[in-house]
């Protein structure tokens, strides 16, 4: 299952514009869906609590994860897609809490992952 860099970044293309015709944005969560690199039942595990972080239950090293999220925010802000900030709190019964992506929660990481790139508006 391990792409080379060269075809990652062309699946890359595929997914991003698959997700912006369907969604009108890019998510790094539904980009790592697609890619079958996050399992969907996980999403919902993680989204539920049962799970600390999300780059536990992400199938690939921070390496890959990081070079896709650095691929997919400079195609998204070459392709004129504005970057949206994105609150992801938990679901299910109880308080809602925000939800963490990275192990350590770095702020700087954690605003990285909850980054949507959305089209302009078109009237602008």
């Amino acid at each position: 299952m391990a792409l080379s860099r060269k075809k990652l970044q062309s699946k890359l293309s595929t997914v991003t514009s698959e997700l912006l015709k369907e969604k009108g944005y890019i998510s790094f969560v539904d980009v790592f869906i697609k890619l079958g690199y996050l399992d969907p039942k996980d999403y919902e595990n993680w989204r539920m609590k049962r799970v600390p972080y999300l780059e536990r239950v992400i199938k690939i090293n921070l390496g890959k994860i990081n070079f896709i999220m650095k691929t997919v925010r400079r195609n998204s802000l070459h392709g004129k897609l504005k970057p949206s900030w994105t609150g992801y709190k938990s679901w299910g019964k109880g308080r809602k809490i925000d939800l963490r992506f990275s192990k350590f929660g770095d702020p700087n990481v954690e605003k990285l992952y909850a980054t949507h790139f959305v089209k302009k508006n078109s009237f602008v």
